[in-house]
């Protein structure tokens, strides 16, 4: 016999608008690890969302648990890793924040660390660069963060978001790098003034449950989306789809290329199969935010 561990990591979606960098909300879309030690190393992809090929000292999962094992002073051990994902690279989802996530999980378990909560949003965000999308995948439900210098995050946490959620994916990868290159280095103080607020206004709303409120805000961004709109395929008809057909508001999940619209749960089937017709060219999901943020089950593996 042998122990092995499943192991669930939420998808998310970063910024929601003009929450840059801070506001993130996890989804019901997630990466799937299923773990046993062995004497050699096999990360084992079981669809098209992971590289088709890499080194392993090269692979995201690995490289993120043998970095934490080390800072923890501990030799990871060989393991065999099956990957399913229902999140797809490079769109927005969170694809990243939740391997990331899910390398922390792994080398906690494997190694017998015993993070704390605080510990895994500490790495996670610190890894990530910020603490949205990573935030989101290791406690679900809406995170509102900040980061200090040293890489201590301070987290809002906010779960039962009684709405639905609709993601249009385009059959096209967006790097966060160059959605990021596009941002201007500085703003005029006028104008950072009225940014600010808006996204001050769009944490409100959403810890209110004020949902139709929240959606105005989400299309009232001036930090990051004037400047991506040019990258994003049907940016516009897709914003102004949505609200003709009842949805609060439409924005860039993380950098893009996908939109996200926050809707009522009433007239979700209706909305997605009426934007499924009007945008064939996109993959369009019909999601809800996830409750639980990582989940971990450990269990006793019979060997043939």
């Amino acid at each position: 016999m042998s122990k092995a561990w499943q192991i669930s990591v939420p998808g998310s979606t970063a910024n929601l608008g003009p929450g840059f960098d801070s506001i993130g909300l996890g989804l019901s879309l997630y990466l799937q690890l299923t773990v046993t030690l062995q004497d050699t190393w096999d990360i084992i992809h079981l669809d098209d969302n992971g590289p088709k090929k890499f080194e392993l000292d090269e692979h995201l999962l690995y490289v993120i648990a043998k970095k934490v094992a080390d800072q923890y002073g501990q030799q990871l051990p060989a393991c065999r890793v099956e990957m399913a994902s229902e999140l797809p690279l490079a769109r927005g989802l969170g694809s990243s924040a939740a391997v990331i996530v899910a390398g922390i999980e792994l080398a906690n378990q494997v190694c017998g660390l015993n993070l704390t909560i605080q510990d895994k949003l500490n790495l996670s965000s610190q890894i990530e660069g910020h603490p949205d999308n990573a935030t989101a995948s290791v406690l679900g439900g809406l995170t509102i963060s900040s980061m200090d210098e040293k890489g201590n995050v301070d987290t809002f946490h906010i779960n039962e978001i009684d709405a639905s959620f609709v993601v249009y994916v385009p059959n096209v990868e967006l790097k966060t790098s160059e959605s990021r290159s596009v941002l201007p280095d500085q703003f005029d103080r006028a104008y950072a003034v009225h940014a600010s607020a808006n996204a001050n206004m769009l944490a409100a709303s959403l810890m209110a449950r004020d949902f139709q409120r929240a959606g105005r805000y989400m299309e009232n961004d001036l930090f990051h989306e004037p400047f991506r709109a040019k990258l994003i395929p049907e940016y516009t008809e897709i914003r102004t789809a949505a609200k003709m057909n009842g949805a609060y508001g439409t924005a860039l999940s993380g950098a893009g290329p996908t939109l996200i619209s926050i809707i009522p749960s009433t007239i979700a089937y209706d909305f997605v199969q009426t934007m499924k017709n009007q945008f064939p060219e996109h993959q369009v999901i019909l999601t809800k935010a996830d409750e639980q943020g990582i989940q971990v089950r450990e269990y006793i593996k019979r060997l043939l």
